[in-house]
Order: structure tokens, then sequence, then C-alpha cells
């Protein structure tokens, strides 16, 4: 699709043991996408490509010149346009996952919790196909930009929202869109299958945006988990991301290749 001119991308890496399932990775950090040689994203994914799955990183439109609910809008058009040509790409519809990390994650839950059947009034025929994912995995997503009803679901934020929005200027849209921004508002009992992964020493998205999740999630009885990293910052690495990766990876193993 296009944009004010400008086009929307994703990437679609197959490995030579396909197995017909397809994880969609959100690239996003801070709202702010940025391309990558799809070389370096086969590195980046080598291990769920190791083990048959299509990769297809998605790149929305990017702060400062475009907000948190136009990037959900190109990564949801994307996941549409995705199911729509899965057989061109050989995958199976129905075995598709959505992963990404902090703006990535929120995303990853927006679409993956936001589903509907297609918009049979669109005017655009790609809005038209269902978005349904069979699962979602997400690392340290902000879940909840409602100040008040975030905090009393228990959710600290240790950097104040001036801060934030100086920061990530993706943040500073339309306040009455804050509820449907936040992925929190869109759980109930039809959503797939979530692993949060979050890091308790994560000093700018506070693990207790995936606890309120899990929490939202179990209330609706969605089959989901959440595993904290101990020590944890808001990405990892060294044993950090062994540990969180190879969570990811058997997640999506149990849950796209039934």
């Amino acid at each position: 699709g296009r944009k004010d001119g400008m086009a929307l991308t994703y990437d679609v890496l197959q490995p030579e043991n396909a197995n017909g399932a397809a994880i969609v990775f959100m690239m996003s950090g801070g709202w702010y996408s940025s391309w990558g040689a799809p070389e370096t994203r086969a590195t980046q994914f080598a291990d769920m490509l190791e083990a048959g799955f299509t990769m297809i990183p998605v790149y929305h439109g990017s702060a400062p010149l475009y907000k948190v609910p136009d990037a959900y809008s190109d990564v949801d058009m994307a996941v549409r346009h995705i199911k729509a040509n899965a057989e061109t790409y050989q995958i199976d519809s129905n075995r598709i996952g959505l992963t990404g990390g902090s703006a990535g994650g929120h995303l990853s839950l927006m679409v993956g919790l936001n589903s509907d059947s297609g918009k049979a009034d669109a005017r655009n025929p790609i809005m038209q196909q269902d978005n349904k994912v069979a699962t979602i995995v997400a690392y340290f997503p902000p879940v909840d930009f409602r100040s008040d009803q975030a905090e009393a679901q228990g959710i600290i934020n240790e950097v104040e929202q001036d801060e934030l929005m100086q920061r990530f200027p993706a943040l500073d849209y339309d306040e009455a869109m804050i509820p449907m921004m936040s992925p929190i508002t869109h759980v109930d009992s039809n959503d797939p299958p979530v692993l949060l992964i979050h890091g308790d020493a994560d000093p700018l998205v506070h693990v207790t945006h995936s606890h309120a999740m899990l929490a939202t999630l179990k209330k609706f009885d969605v089959p989901s988990e959440l595993i904290v990293i101990s020590g944890g910052k808001h990405g990892f690495g060294g044993e950090n991301a062994k540990i969180a990766n190879a969570a990811r990876l058997a997640w999506f193993e149990k849950h796209l290749n039934q």
C-alpha cells in the first residue's frame, strides 16, 4: 500500500525447511520503524527461520511525522495484506503469529487483540480481509496509556508524561484516542494466546504493564503467560536475550505448529 505517496512495505523471508507458519515481526522502537536489509533480518531471526517459520518484518510510517494511531493503522493493514496473499507466500493464513518489542510489542497486541473478520464496507479491498492471528508474543510492551485507569490497575509509570512526549513524539496524538490505543482495553474472551516477556528492572516501561495485561487476559480466560526476566532492562542482551528468545520460539512452536 501507499500513504502520502510513500510505500508501506514488509519483507518475506522464507527458510528452505518452511513449515507453513509465519511470524510477523513489528519493526518498531518508539513507534519509529527502520528498514533493514533482508540479510540483516535473517541473522536477527535466525532461530525462528531455522525452526521453519517464514519471517515477515513489517515497517510502518515513523515518528515524528506519524503518530501511534498511524503506526497501528499501517501494521493492521499489513497483516490483512499478508493474509490476503498467504497462498503466494506459501503460508497458512490460520497459522500466523505476531511479535515485537516495546512499541513493536504494543503494536502486536493492538492488532492481535483488536482483530475482526474484515470490514465489509471498506473501500480498500485489503481492509475487507480479516486480520485474525493465532498467537502473540510481546516483549516489554506499554499496554495502557490512560493515566488514571492504569494507576488503578497497579501500573507504575516512572517516566513523566511530559518527558515521554519529548522522547517519543509519536505519543503526541489526540487524547480522545488514548483508550483506543491502549491494548488492555481490547481484551476479550475471543483473543488468541499471548506470551508476555518483561524485565523486572525495565526503567522505561515498568513490568507492572505486563502484570496488568496478564491479569486482564486471565480475567477473560485467554491462554496467557508472563515471563519476568530477573534484572532485565528495556531490551535484553546476553543470557537474558537467550532466555527470552528461547521462550518465544517454544511458544510459537506450540501455538503455530498445531
